[in-house]
C-alpha cells in the first residue's frame, strides 16, 4: 500500500536532530504549516526550512561531520551521479502498456544498468597506485565510491532495490547475473543491517506499485 511507503521529515530543534516518518496521505498540518506545497522530506533549522534534498545532505554533512560522525559525502562526484538514470529508464519500462515498445523499453534499461555496472568494476583513483608496475584495470569495491556507504549509495540503492522487485513482480525481469559488479554491489548492501532493515517488503512494494504499473495489453 502507497501508506506502507511513508516519507521522512527531518527537524533540528535546540541543538538536536529529529527524524521522525509520516503517511504522505495523512500529514499533521504543522507540517503542513512548516513548509507550504513542498514535498517531504523537509529540514527545519529555527525558522530556516531546507525542501532541497541535496542541500538537506549538504546542511547535515557540515552539522555532523567528523569527528563526531563519519563524513558520508562521496569523494568522487561521479559516484553521485552513476546510475541516474535507471530509475527513469526503469519508469517508463513499467508504465508502458504498448508491448510492441516493451523490448526497446527493457533495452533501455538494461543499458543503464550496464552503465552503472560498468562504473561499479572500473577502478576508482585511490585504487591505482601510480608506483606500481601493475596495471589495475578492474575493481572489487562493495559501493560506488569505495568500502562504506556514502550518500550516493543512499540515494541510489533503494530506487536499486525497488527496480529488482517490481521487474521480477511485473514484468517477468531480472537483472542479469551477469552484471557482476552490481550484484556485488546489491549483495554488499543486503548484507548491511543499515540498508537491509530498512528496506519495505516484497509485498508492500508490490502493493505500492500494482497501481503505478501499467499491463500490457
Amino acid at each position: 500500500m502507497h501508506e506502507a511507503f511513508c516519507k521522512s521529515y527531518i527537524c533540528k530543534t535546540s541543538g538536536v536532530l529529529f527524524l521522525f516518518l509520516c503517511v504522505v496521505s495523512r500529514k499533521p498540518d504543522i507540517l503542513k504549516d512548516l513548509a507550504p506545497g513542498a514535498q517531504p522530506p523537509f529540514l527545519l533549522y529555527g525558522t530556516e526550512v531546507k525542501t532541497d534534498t541535496n542541500k538537506i545532505e549538504e546542511f547535515l554533512e557540515e552539522s555532523l561531520c567528523p569527528p563526531k560522525y563519519p563524513r558520508l559525502a562521496a569523494r568522487n562526484p561521479e559516484s553521485n551521479t552513476a546510475g541516474l538514470d535507471v530509475f527513469s529508464k526503469f519508469s517508463a519500462y513499467i508504465k508502458n502498456s504498448n508491448p510492441q515498445m516493451n523490448d526497446n523499453l527493457e533495452k533501455g534499461l538494461l543499458k543503464a544498468l550496464k552503465k552503472l555496472d560498468d562504473y561499479l568494476s572500473s577502478p576508482l583513483p585511490d585504487e591505482i597506485d601510480e608506483n606500481s608496475d601493475d596495471d589495475v584495470t578492474s575493481s572489487s569495491r562493495p559501493f560506488l565510491d569505495g568500502q562504506e556507504l556514502t550518500l550516493a549509495d543512499c540515494n541510489l540503492l533503494p530506487k536499486l532495490h525497488i527496480v529488482k522487485v517490481v521487474c521480477l513482480k511485473f514484468r517477468g525481469f531480472s537483472i542479469p547475473r551477469s552484471l557482476t559488479s552490481l550484484w556485488r554491489y546489491l549483495d554488499a548492501a543486503y548484507a548491511r543491517e543499515e540498508f537491509s532493515s530498512t528496506c519495505p517488503s516484497d509485498e508492500e512494494i508490490h502493493v505500492a506499485y500494482s497501481s503505478v504499473v501499467k499491463a500490457l495489453k
